[in-house]
């Protein structure tokens, strides 16, 4: 696989109207079409979250709340917004990428995408540089379905991450924030937890205080503290569905440590199927 393109500033995004050329919203949400078309990049196609990153679950103690879609739908709603295999993407939310971008990211580079970008601070970053923003939705020049075949970045199953949460030579990282991870509040899913073992490095520990990615050595010098010795693929990634953990997989890409591994289903699959609920305080041998 291509190697990863680093996040891109704003001002670094090409303005040409380019068939070549393709610019996503990814913020998500209940209301987030009616949020991008009150205001978006200018040339901007939007995209959903649960409609088209994710399938919606019958039940969230199989695969999370936010599984994975069938590749025929990803490359579906690839070919509406007109991405092919040589189309340069650029992708924003309004949550410093740690939204839904990021998990667009991950997933077109997960059936061999090599050119796309996170747009680095997201909404904020691009009304703070200026660039034109419109309640003018642009249709899309729709494309041929994309030729995906198979998911080709690695994901763990709920076996194989309880099997890594116990395993000296494996890390599994939570990205939450810490008060989620601590036990203390959980304003989404069922239960306040973490997956016993797990480490908490959140998200927000790969910005600046703007928003933006920290540059690629000190993010290189925080994960290097937290891995040791160990390889990248050691690494398991998770959040409460699979999404924000695609943050962490970019700052990973960005710092040079590219193999770690996505736990899709996250906190939301695990906390439903009655597995061991770690609680900081707690005992979490049991």
């Amino acid at each position: 696989m291509e190697k990863n393109l680093p996040p891109i500033a704003p001002s670094e995004v090409p303005r040409v109207q380019h068939p070549d050329i393709v610019i996503v919203d990814a913020r998500s949400g209940p209301d987030a079409y009616q949020r991008y078309s009150a205001g978006h990049l200018e040339g901007a196609h939007h995209i959903d979250l649960d409609l088209d990153l994710s399938d919606k679950p019958q039940d969230a103690a199989t695969g999370g709340r936010h599984p994975l879609p069938a590749l025929e739908k990803f490359a579906a709603a690839l070919a509406r917004l007109g991405i092919t295999p040589s189309t340069r993407v650029f992708v924003y939310d309004d949550k410093a990428g740690a939204n839904a971008a990021a998990r667009f990211w991950w997933m077109l580079r997960a059936v061999g995408h090599a050119r796309v970008q996170v747009i680095d601070g997201g909404l904020d970053a691009i009304m703070r540089s200026g660039l034109p923003v419109t309640d003018t939705v642009t249709e899309a020049r729709p494309a041929p379905a994309y030729p995906a075949s198979q998911w080709m970045l690695p994901t763990v199953t709920l076996a194989e991450v309880a099997s890594d949460a116990k395993d000296p030579d494996k890390i599994v990282i939570d990205v939450r924030e810490s008060y989620r991870y601590r036990g203390e509040r959980e304003p989404i899913d069922l239960v306040a937890g973490h997956i016993p073992g797990a480490i908490n490095v959140p998200y927000l520990k790969n910005l600046d205080d703007d928003g933006y990615f920290l540059p690629a050595e000190q993010l290189a010098e925080l994960y290097g503290r937290v891995m040791g010795e160990r390889t990248p693929d050691k690494l398991t990634i998770h959040c409460g569905s699979g999404v924000t953990a695609c943050h962490t997989l970019l700052a990973l890409e960005q710092a040079g440590l590219s193999g770690a591994r996505l736990y899709v289903g996250s906190w939301s699959e695990w906390s439903r199927n009655d597995r061991p609920i770690g609680k900081v305080g707690q005992d979490e041998s049991k």
